[in-house]
């Protein structure tokens, strides 16, 4: 049976865990096992807490992760996080929005003389209008504000490419754009990217710094930053050109064991891949009935082999919730994290550290989410920049381009198929059908690049069910240009089959399908069984194996992306105008302040359970 890359991955965590046990092997293990004596382990020892006088003291570490360059809280579903009420109920809370951000980050560090903030990557990227229209710059200077010390790359930070990332880190005006404000020159982050797993083809060696050490007063922390191994399967392949992306566990136990012959003990992981909680609520317990029993995804595996030396684990990418404690190579419980995204929460974790040592106390590491409520203040540095960025940007952001009658869910419901999605597949389907646009038949729409629901309420001034340039904006932030292609019937139907095989088998990705395409997932079966071939129909007509069908996708599907190798084996492709543009034209022509749009049913894909 031929090695596909998950078995070559599977082998390269069963080579990478052995190695670990290997050297563990004889040598006295840093962290105390689960339920150890700790009062005997630390006998002789002052834990002082903040004090910083003793042996030990404790280092508040506060991260959160995928914020997106989501400066201005964000609309319908995505702005909520939901909790838990004591009668199992459960409570959507309005959070997230930078003023509120930098509020609760700085009262969390009050009174901590030792507090280290990092962040879990996407930063940047798939942003709204306010930052993405100028490349992000709002959003660095926020974080610079914020007081970030570190940030692992994420996918997203690619989304432009490696050289525009690096102007991020570095500094300096947009190649093309220019700089803009008058007499001011963007300085760059004031905190490193880390991007240990990511190496330049012609060299070799890490784009950007693979590890930072953190000092304060004696303390030193060591952070490794890692994105996903898989980012060239969710970012167009302009943005990954010239760059190679290795193995998050075998990059982290190697910088580990740098850091550790630097004489740095203890070491946190910023790795841009996440996990699925059992619930959705942020305070779920995952550790329940055992540790880390309440979570799956891939940060398991690469929590269960990246090197005990390892002390913490800030994880994204997953845009979900949690704090749990997965074993580690010894079988000793080790924090792993993720607040969410779009600066809706914020995780704090208590770090003990020993000065003797020089490494965390792992039976000592304490965590927990906290929610970036509304209700609190607004930090005034982050207001002032928000209204300076939204002048320059108000031109272009303001602009109606569209009506709705009601909310039209997208990004924040968690459902296979949305409205919002129906809807862009629609518009994608009306713009590219006429003959010299690409005589488009059919349009999916990958459910990762829709970035935001389309809310009813206003967002400014503009008024109630008025859906302006910079909320379309918003939703479809990537600009990729739409692409017309052929694909036999049978094509086609591999392309449905791939949203729920291969790669995507563990975690479907279903597209979403414009109008006239309907068929049934049954989820009762396992893989490519799951689409019931019989059931597809385009416009009531089963589709015909033998027979070519003009497909719109946008250029990231087009390439193959999500685990659509398929499409890149498209005939005859016209290249069409951007999806943003496609969609502002939809909503343009087909909405008035009398007739607005109303939320599609979102029935075109039957699941059965």
């Amino acid at each position: 049976m031929p090695a596909t890359p998950e078995r070559r991955r599977a082998a390269r965590r069963l080579a990478a865990t052995a190695a670990v046990l290997a050297s563990a092997a004889g040598v006295l293990a840093t962290a105390l096992p689960a339920g150890a004596d700790t009062e005997t382990a630390a006998r002789g020892a002052n834990h002082s807490g903040h004090s910083g006088h003793g042996r030990t003291v404790d280092v508040q570490l506060l991260s959160f992760n995928d914020l997106h360059g989501t400066l201005e809280p964000p609309q319908g579903s995505a702005g909520t996080v939901t909790q838990t009420q004591p009668d199992g109920t459960t409570k959507a809370i309005p959070a997230g929005g930078v003023e509120y951000l930098a509020t609760s980050l700085r009262e969390a560090r009050e009174g901590h003389r030792y507090s280290v903030t990092a962040a879990g990557g996407d930063m940047i990227g798939a942003s709204p209008l306010l930052s993405g229209l100028f490349h992000d710059e709002p959003s660095v200077e926020a974080m610079n504000k914020l007081g970030l010390d570190v940030s692992a790359v994420g996918n997203h930070e690619f989304d432009e490419g490696s050289a525009e990332l690096k102007r991020i880190q570095n500094g300096g005006c947009h190649p093309e754009d220019g700089c803009y404000e008058k007499g001011k020159r963007f300085p760059g982050a004031d905190f490193p990217y880390l991007a240990a797993n990511v190496t330049s083809e012609k060299t070799g060696k890490p784009i950007l710094k693979p590890y930072t050490v953190w000092k304060h007063k004696g303390v030193r922390i060591g952070f490794i930053g890692v994105t996903l191994e898989g980012t060239p399967d969710v970012v167009t392949a302009e943005g990954v050109k010239g760059l190679k992306f290795h193995d998050e566990v075998e990059t982290i136990n190697k910088y580990t064991r740098e850091l550790q012959r630097q004489g740095v003990k203890s070491v946190v992981a910023l790795v841009h891949e996440g996990g699925m909680p059992a619930s959705g609520s942020y305070d779920y317990d995952c550790d329940s009935p055992g540790p880390g029993d309440g979570i799956s995804g891939p940060i398991v595996d690469i929590a269960k082999n990246v090197s005990p030396q390892v002390d913490a684990l800030v994880t994204g990418h997953t845009h979900q919730a949690y704090a749990c404690s997965i074993p580690d190579p010894n079988g000793v419980p080790r924090t792993v994290t993720s607040a969410a995204s779009f600066g809706r929460l914020y995780t704090d974790t208590t770090l003990t550290y020993d000065r003797r040592t020089r490494d965390i106390v792992r039976t000592s590491v304490k965590s927990a989410n906290h929610v970036v409520d509304r209700e609190q203040p607004r930090a005034k540095d982050m207001t002032a920049l928000i209204k300076r960025w939204n002048a320059l940007a108000a031109p272009v952001a303001n602009r109606p381009v569209g009506y709705i009658s009601a909310d039209i869910p997208g990004r924040g419901l968690n459902a296979y198929e949305t409205p919002l999605g129906d809807l862009i597949s629609d518009a994608q389907l009306a713009g590219l059908a006429p003959a010299d646009k690409g005589g488009a038949q059919i349009a999916f729409m990958n459910p990762g690049g829709i970035r935001a629901d389309l809310a009813h309420k206003a967002s400014g001034d503009e008024g109630d069910g008025v859906v302006t340039y910079g909320e379309a904006f918003t939703v479809q932030p990537f600009t990729n240009m739409t692409n017309v292609l052929d694909l036999t019937g049978e094509q086609l139907l591999t392309v449905l089959r791939q949203q729920v095989s291969g790669v995507n088998e563990k975690q479907p990705r279903v597209l979403q399908v414009s109008r006239g395409l309907t068929y049934t997932l049954d989820l009762r079966k396992a893989g490519a069984e799951r689409i019931v071939t019989d059931s597809v129909r385009l416009n009531g007509e089963p589709i015909d194996a033998k027979k070519t069908y003009r497909v719109a996708v946008n250029e990231f599907l087009a390439g193959g992306g999500d685990g659509f190798p398929v499409l890149k084996e498209g005939k005859n492709k016209l290249v069409g105008p951007s999806d943003l543009d496609v969609f502002t034209a939809y909503l343009t022509a087909n909405s008035t302040p009398d007739a607005p749009l109303a939320p599609p049913k979102a029935d075109r894909v039957t699941i059965v359970r």
